[in-house]
């Protein structure tokens, strides 16, 4: 029986922080009925969870938004562990989980009492191209900011950690706070830098306890705006390190940044970063998470009823069994 949950990430608070739908037991849906699922529940993202292909890994998750699928989401993970961990009971442990285009991400997850906290080991972060001013002008005027917003730091930049944004750095929370995007410009900006999400962030927190307060657009894979995005705040971390913006303590940063006020939705996303061998900087990400509802999700496909308990399927749960963490 495949087991539905939707989880409200980078929050302990139910209807804030960012919404994951989470299909447990997704093994036999197509693409198409998966695409289906998260049209229907409307999230920013809905993971489905799949027993292992490999002995490289231990579960495998796959990441659609209403539009598309995905290769990795940073709160769509946090949703799915936090799901299979309240599902299974499981412990405190480490896993490997593999996303639907190949990438091997450890997750790990930290149990105390009732209170389960997902964390994602988001990789190495890639530098890609930095916007020109031209570029520079039409994302501003795509945001609806101006040019006087712009803070004088860093350039703006594509960083990834597995699914790239457009960082931006705008000089206070008010100018970050008033955006309101031209969906159709966006689209057709991200078509050009090769990047669909634009992560708009400021240090001007006004709260000593948030290093950053951030927004997030993504309108050309069919999200307008993303409420808590663990995926913008990896990247924001790397991006920080590498152009000197924040100070390291011997190549280390540990910082809270806070996404979603804006829409209602507030969650805070725990972000560190190691500075390795070379320069590389590795980058994860930790988040708590509410459970917003649980429920069986029927299916009128019958090959896809059928699927989910045979034999070639593993079985119908994905009980993987974890590698144990030593906290």
């Amino acid at each position: 029986m495949r087991i539905l949950y939707q989880v409200d990430a980078f929050t302990l608070t139910p209807f804030t922080g960012n919404a994951a739908g989470v299909v447990l037991e997704a093994q036999g849906m197509t693409d198409a009925e998966m695409l289906a699922v998260a049209r229907e529940l409307n999230n920013s993202e809905t993971a489905f969870v799949l027993p292992p292909d490999g002995s490289d890994h231990d579960v495998r998750v796959r990441f659609f938004t209403p539009t598309t699928e995905v290769p990795t989401c940073g709160h769509a993970t946090v949703g799915a562990h936090f799901a299979r961990a309240v599902e299974y009971d499981l412990p405190s442990c480490s896993l490997v989980q593999k996303t639907g285009t190949g990438l091997l991400q450890r997750v790990e997850v930290h149990r105390d009492g009732d209170r389960v906290r997902i964390g994602m080991h988001q990789g190495v972060a890639d530098f890609g191209p930095e916007l020109d001013r031209h570029q520079v002008d039409r994302l501003l005027r795509g945001l609806g900011a101006g040019a006087g917003d712009l803070a004088d730091n860093g350039p703006v930049q594509v960083v990834s950690t597995g699914h790239s944004k457009v960082l931006v750095e705008l000089r206070d929370r008010a100018a970050v706070d008033a955006l309101k995007p031209d969906p159709a410009a966006l689209t057709s900006l991200s078509h050009e830098v090769g990047s669909n999400g634009f992560f708009v962030f400021t240090r001007a927190t006004g709260d000593t306890g948030l290093l950053t307060w951030s927004r997030m657009f993504a309108p050309a894979i069919g999200i307008t705006e993303d409420p808590v995005t663990g995926n913008g705040h990896g990247p924001l971390g790397a991006y920080l390190v590498r152009h000197g913006i924040v100070p390291t303590l011997d190549g280390r940063l540990t910082f809270t940044g806070r996404q979603g006020e804006a829409m209602g939705r507030p969650g805070d996303v725990r972000v560190h970063v190691e500075t390795q061998h070379g320069g590389r900087l590795l980058v994860s990400i930790v988040g708590d998470a509410a459970t917003a509802f649980r429920a069986e999700l029927s299916s009128s496909h019958p090959q896809a009823k059928g699927a989910a308990g045979t034999a070639g399927d593993h079985g119908a749960r994905t009980t993987v069994p974890a590698r144990t963490s030593a906290e």
